[in-house]
């Protein structure tokens, strides 16, 4: 089982621990300690995974598509001998996304370090996503900041790009696209950082749905150590 699991493991356990009677020999800001130090740990694993070639591509759960409009489009311009410039929009869109991800690495480990005590807390008691949800609040302005002139670097290399870029802007301005998807590079930042979520996310969901099974070891030896 990788960190990100154990991670989500450790929050999920400990909730009772700290609902019912305290936490023993560790007092809740050590708790809190260790959790920052397993989140670091498993958002390194979900960088890891996305952060490579084919991470974005090879994962149908991630893999960005065409834009909606050059989705509906696609048809008509594979008849019309445009299947390569797609294709390779395609994959480039996928690598920039792989390009950008890295980037993630120091803010998120950031958000975990800042995370106080009343976070831990919130996190132990909010929904299925409470995790995604705070790293989305605590990094996601940042991170397009950041993703965004890596994703552009690797777009700006397609001349179709450059063509969606001019088509969409017209469009957006008279309501027909989404302002967000008026630029290519935007596009491609949004589902880089929706992937990167997605991928915290479901593990996250799957820890709680079987905490003590999908615990492992190493987790129930630290179950074991607050009792």
């Amino acid at each position: 089982m990788g960190p990100i699991l154990r991670a989500f493991a450790l929050l999920v356990i400990c909730t009772p621990v700290w609902a019912a009677s305290g936490l023993g020999n560790f007092t809740q800001a050590d708790t809190a300690t260790a959790l920052r130090e397993a989140l670091s740990q498993g958002a390194g694993r979900a960088i890891d995974q996305l952060g490579r070639q084919d991470g974005f591509l090879g994962n149908a759960k991630v893999r960005i598509p065409l834009p909606e409009v050059l989705e509906k489009a696609e048809p008509l311009l594979r008849m019309t001998g445009r299947g390569k410039d797609l294709d390779n929009l395609v994959t480039t869109m996928n690598r920039a996304a792989e390009a950008a991800v890295p980037e993630a690495r120091t803010l998120l480990t950031d958000a975990v370090r800042q995370m106080t005590v009343e976070d831990a807390k919130k996190i132990l008691t909010g929904g299925d996503d409470s995790v995604t949800q705070y790293f989305r609040q605590h990094t996601e302005t940042r991170l397009t900041e950041r993703f965004l002139p890596v994703v552009k670097q690797n777009t700006d290399r397609l001349a179709l790009a450059g063509q969606y870029n001019k088509l969409a802007g017209q469009a957006s301005s008279v309501g027909l696209l989404k302002a967000e998807d008026a630029q290519i590079e935007n596009y491609v930042t949004r589902k880089a950082l929706d992937g990167l979520y997605l991928m915290i996310a479901e593990e996250e969901r799957a820890i709680r749905a079987n905490p003590v099974q999908a615990a492992g070891t190493w987790a129930k030896r630290i179950f074991g150590a607050i009792q």
